[in-house]
């Protein structure tokens, strides 16, 4: 993942002058109270089967089948031996704590089986809060949380670094947490309280600080990234207290940052990864090297270095990530290449102490069955990319498991491998649309991995990423309202940055053509009630094109707000909405979206968000979320609106089937009718409101898109910026 995702689904976002209109009456001058869910809610992830960074795996060196693993924006997970799932450890921070669902760093005490440690923050800029360590010991099935006086960084550059946060090896009670801008913390009281302890290095301005901090036997050693490659990037502590540079360490652009280590106890040796970057991107030099700890002896041991020439006469550049030694066999060594585009990253393992290396990658038998998507559209998978995360089995010599950019991969015999995946979603989702017939319930736009067509919740959809063209991250999707199995597609992509599909989304066909700017700029697009017309926007201060033949030409529309999201109209073909995100106002079309004209006025946020929803079956009945400047409701094409009185912040909000006996369909959004932002449902026009998540179902920002399901009473989707599709149902 890249940056905090604030994705759009038939919503339009801006800033406006303040709003004079109606408002729905108050109870006592404040919005009324949600009512408690009757019977509660049953959540789960609509499977897609990961496509998010996996930063980071530990197995417990003292417990067999019990590992961790971490990702940059989607949160921590335990292993379940006995199911073969990951089990998610921090969806219960919620709205406020969006930043802590990117994972730093995490650490296993030994001597405790039952204790785990996490570093939460997700961004270490002026805008984002502070980290937090969250302390547990029940395996993360409870937590105690310390909120720290400095920033984390958990999916920014070096994210893949690790880890920073160590048990001591002589104290359980003594923690280590390595910082990007604030040196070393200690704590004494396993993590209750922390403070910076003096450390030779100064943080510079790279935002890299201390990558590493390892234990071998009793010395802890601490990688140091923002060295200039002759300075000291490795230092270590024999008594706790008093730390040195590591004599006679590698120096050279190969060995600029220390990027992982690992200890084998039986031979007493330290390796360490090296890269001229600190990665995920960005590497093109690396290296790896050993220490001997009781002589104080280095031997480089780099498998193959990069620089080599390759078939297309580019250059074999990349860097060296992951490190794992093998607990039961001396001398075992696996280390990963990265950012290695041109043969693509391999794992290379030594049974020698590193003077020999055998790729792993050359006779890798990799099934993805169960996620089709890693073919990204072509024949086979590739062993994949971004791999710093890397685990070996200390109880199974054989089992060995990768993080990439989008899975994580595990072999039991070194030739066959699979993803071991199941239960870990981690994707940040902009779009979703819940088709009301046809064979998938969910269509669903992320971040990264485009566009996806689920025939089941329950397993990772078979025809994978949509593709025809394939593209990286979604932009637009939506469908015609009174002719479902047209749907149409944006996003960014090498082959094209649009599509259609006649099937319901199950396949595609490219736009004949698209605007200039659509390569450079492709945002959200829309299609009218019957498909045959589309609107397409290209971002602020960009025109918005039309289309009346499937996207074969395009002709800009003069009146269309600049840097508009356009939303059809569900029943009238002729009619298109669009708000001015300058001024704050509604435009609107009664021509097929050739012009637009200014209906409402002087609505507010006080923000740059906004998200403009109608109703379905229903012609002209617009739902305006403002954040906390509230709900507003037009029922005459966005002539006027009147605020809805029931809650007092809306972000996003979507409709699903009718209640029994109910004649308007059900609404959900994700707002705040008190104190604290949750996830609601009414069944009877947003005049009241129950809370259907829990506290232990928050998800950090959930503020993307909501919908419904218009088949199935009272399920609903749920965008998340890091956790996939939340999908909710009740409880039977």
């Amino acid at each position: 993942m890249s940056t905090f995702h604030l994705g759009r689904r038939a919503v339009l976002a801006g800033t406006a002058a303040a709003a004079a209109v109606a408002v729905l009456p108050m109870v006592q001058g404040r919005a009324q109270a949600a009512v408690p869910a009757e019977t509660g809610y049953r959540w789960r992830n609509a499977v897609q089967g990961g496509t998010g960074f996996v930063t980071g795996v530990l197995f417990h060196p003292s417990v067999r089948g019990l590992a961790y693993a971490r990702t940059d924006i989607g949160g921590a997970y335990r292993w379940d031996d006995r199911t073969d799932r990951w089990i998610p450890l921090t969806d219960h921070l919620g709205w406020d704590d969006w930043n802590l669902l990117g994972v730093e760093a995490m650490a296993v005490d030994p001597a405790h089986p039952n204790r785990l440690y996490l570093a939460l923050g997700t961004y270490a800029q002026s805008w984002a809060g502070n980290g937090a360590v969250l302390r547990s010991e029940d395996r993360g099935a409870t937590w105690k949380r310390t909120d720290l006086a400095v920033k984390l960084g958990a999916n920014e550059d070096g994210r893949g670094c690790g880890e920073r946060l160590l048990v001591d090896p002589r104290d359980s009670d003594t923690l280590w947490l390595g910082t990007r801008h604030d040196g070393l913390l200690k704590s004494t009281d396993w993590g209750a309280t922390w403070q910076a302890v003096s450390f030779p290095a100064a943080p510079g301005a790279t935002g890299q600080g201390i990558t590493l901090l390892v234990a071998a036997g009793r010395s802890v050693y601490a990688g140091w990234g923002d060295s200039d490659g002759t300075s000291a990037n490795l230092y270590r502590t024999a008594d706790g207290t008093t730390w040195e540079t590591v004599p006679g360490q590698p120096a050279g652009t190969a060995a600029k940052v220390p990027v992982r280590a690992a200890y084998d106890r039986h031979t007493r040796e330290l390796y360490v990864t090296y890269a001229n970057a600190p990665g995920p991107n960005g590497q093109s030099d690396g290296s790896v090297h050993k220490l001997r700890t009781t002589t104080g002896k280095w031997t480089e041991v780099t498998p193959v270095r990069p620089g080599g020439p390759t078939s297309d006469g580019g250059t074999d550049s990349f860097g060296y990530g992951g490190v794992a030694v093998d607990a039961r066999r001396p001398g075992t060594v696996v280390v990963s290449t990265n950012n290695r585009w041109s043969l693509v990253d391999t794992l290379y393992r030594t049974t020698d102490g590193g003077r020999t290396w055998t790729s792993l990658k050359d006779k890798a038998v990799l099934d993805v069955s169960e996620t089709p998507y890693l073919k990204w559209g072509a024949d086979q998978p590739k062993f994949g990319w971004w791999i710093q995360a890397v685990g070996l089995d200390p109880f199974d010599s054989g089992h060995i498991v990768y993080g990439t950019g989008a899975t994580l991969y595990g072999t039991r015999d070194l030739k066959n491998w699979a993803p071991e995946i199941r239960g870990l979603e981690e994707a940040s989702i902009r779009q979703l649309i819940s088709p009301p017939a046809g064979e998938a319930h969910l269509i669903s736009g992320s971040g990264d991995i485009g566009v996806m067509y689920h025939e089941r919740l329950t397993a990772s959809p078979s025809r994978g990423m949509a593709s025809n063209p394939v593209f990286g991250t979604s932009t637009g999707l939506a469908l015609a309202a009174a002719k479902p199995s047209y749907v149409v597609r944006a996003g960014w992509g090498d082959h094209g940055n649009g599509a259609w599909s006649n099937d319901g989304g199950r396949t595609w066909a490219p736009f004949a053509s698209q605007p200039s700017m659509a390569k450079s700029a492709p945002g959200p697009i829309t299609t009218n009630a019957d498909g045959s017309v589309l609107l397409w926007s290209f971002g602020t201060g960009n025109p918005g094109f039309r289309s009346a033949d499937n996207g074969g030409s395009w002709s800009e529309v003069a009146s269309f707000p600049k840097g508009a999201a356009p939303v059809a109209d569900p029943v009238d073909p002729t009619r298109f909405y669009a708000f001015d995100t300058t001024t704050g106002t509604l435009h609107a079309s009664t021509d097929s979206g050739r012009t637009f004209t200014a209906r409402a006025t002087g609505l507010n946020s006080g923000d740059t968000e906004f998200q403009l929803a109608v109703a379905p079956g229903r012609s002209g009945d617009l739902w305006l979320s403002l954040k906390w400047n509230g709900l507003y409701r037009s029922t005459d094409g966005g002539a006027t609106f009147t605020k809805v009185g029931s809650c007092w912040a809306s972000y996003t909000l979507g409709f699903g089937k009718a209640a029994e006996g109910a004649s308007y369909p059900a609404v959900y959004m994700v707002g705040s009718t008190e104190s604290i932002t949750a996830v609601y449902r009414s069944d009877d026009e947003a005049k009241s409101w129950t809370r259907i998540n829990d506290d232990q179902h928050q998800w950090g920002w959930i503020g993307a898109a909501i919908s419904g399901d218009p088949r199935v009473y009272g399920r609903v989707y749920i965008a998340t910026n890091g956790r996939g599709v939340q999908y909710g149902e009740p409880a039977r």
